[in-house]
Order: structure tokens, then sequence, then C-alpha cells
């Protein structure tokens, strides 16, 4: 039986940049932005509370019309697979970058330039569509916190869990 493997990728954090779309010679796009996600932990010497950190660099392919929602500060989920690259700097060294390359990314707030709220919305918005799903036709449907909320059986969020399920 052949061994298997995994490479997957969960992030929830805050928007570093405004995201930038691209478009490679045949035309395919590729939106690229970075996530922080942070932790904090109590240094048992000190005793002081302590935080660090981490920036991701995300790649989004063939989703040109969603750079304009993905600004910096909103926080997002991404979920995705962890790519290694090289490339040469400018002074000729060889450098090394591991990317998340996105199969999904969902807005959780609409925070950032412009945000209200600046927390999570009352309604998380899917701003990409799992690999699993039908191919991408149409632009997301972004519904503001303010519309009627959706039927039960019409939410592409409710499948049967509750927030006891959620491990965070």
């Amino acid at each position: 039986m052949a061994s298997r493997s995994v490479n997957k990728v969960i992030l929830v954090g805050h928007l570093g940049r405004d995201a930038e779309t691209k478009f490679t010679p045949s035309g395919v796009s590729v939106t690229k932005f970075s996530v922080a996600t942070s932790r904090r932990w109590k240094d048992q010497q000190t005793n002081e509370w302590k935080e660090e950190t981490d920036w991701h660099n995300v790649s989004l392919w063939r989703a040109e019309n969603l750079a304009q929602y993905l600004t910096k500060g909103k926080q997002v989920y991404v979920e995705g697979r962890l790519q290694n690259r090289s490339y040469e700097d400018k002074d000729g060294q060889k450098r090394y970058a591991t990317d998340v390359v996105a199969d999904d990314v969902i807005l959780l707030s609409s925070g950032g330039r412009g945000g209200e709220d600046g927390g999570f919305s009352q309604e998380p918005r899917m701003v990409s569509q799992p690999r699993s799903a039908a191919p991408r036709q149409a632009a997301p449907n972004f519904s503001s916190p303010a519309s009627a909320p959706a039927k039960e059986s019409e939410s592409p969020f409710d499948a049967g869990i509750s927030d006891d399920d959620v491990p965070f």
C-alpha cells in the first residue's frame, strides 16, 4: 500500500496589505496578499505576557474579482497548502521562501479601511469557493449584514455544526 501525506494549512489572521492581482502570460489571474497571525504566551521566568507575530504570503489563483475586498486589516480565514520556492535576489544570492497557495478564503470581518464594525461581521462571507464545489462562474454574492437573513436551508455555512463543534 502506498504511503499517504498531507499538506494542509489553515490560517485565521489579518491582512497585512491590500491584495494585488496580476495575470500570467496565458491570462490566468493570481491574487497575492499577506496574512499576519499572532500567538501569546506567559513567560515562565519573568511572568510577563509575550506576543509573536508571523507573516504568511498567500497566493489565490483564478480569483481576479476578489482583490477589491481583500484590504489591509480585514480578518480572513485561509485554507490551502504550503509551497516552497527558490529565487535569486538582486545580489545574486539564492533565497528560499514558503508560501501558502489558497484553495479557500473567507472574509471574517469588514474591519480594515472603511470598516465600521472592526470585528466579526454578523455573517462570514465566502470570497472563494471550495475546490470540490462547482467551477467558479460568477462573482460571489456578498450580502450586507443589514439585509434580511437567509433561510436556514440557503446558508452555505449551515452544515449542522454548532459553536460547540468549533475547536477555537
